[in-house]
């Protein structure tokens, strides 16, 4: 058994901690989208010139 034992009180509240904590998922397509857009964006810019 570990030193620090938990009973289910302190669990459910490390569970709710690690929820507000975690950081947003990252979202590859969109991620993704968002380049494609501004290198679309430049190319024009360079086009237009």
């Amino acid at each position: 058994m570990g030193k620090y034992q938990l009973d289910t009180k302190g669990k459910v509240a490390v569970t709710k901690y690690h929820e507000k904590n975690k950081p947003a998922n990252f979202d590859k397509k969109q991620q993704l989208e968002k380049i494609r857009t501004e290198y679309l964006k430049k190319k024009q810019n360079l086009t237009d010139k």
